[in-house]
């Protein structure tokens, strides 16, 4: 009998606003959280400038997380 390893998942909090994520060396900020659409700023760390405001379905979003292994920063409550 062979055992085989459980698949490990890696849980996501859920997408709230207030949040930074960092991802692929820039930060994600959700500035707006509805039910459907995610309305976010995504710019460099160090920027003087914050980047422009997007908003895209909050299922893309979450899957752009996921995809590229986003880390929670802060988190406000």
């Amino acid at each position: 009998m062979v055992k085989t390893k459980p698949k490990s998942t890696v849980r996501f909090a859920p997408i709230a606003t207030g949040q930074i994520w960092r991802v692929e060396g820039l930060n994600l900020q959700v500035n707006n959280v509805g039910p459907l659409m995610v309305q976010y700023k995504l710019f460099k760390p160090d920027a003087l400038k914050t980047g422009t405001n997007e908003i895209q379905a909050k299922v893309a979003v979450e899957k752009y997380l996921k995809k590229n292994k986003a880390v929670l920063l802060s988190e406000k409550k």
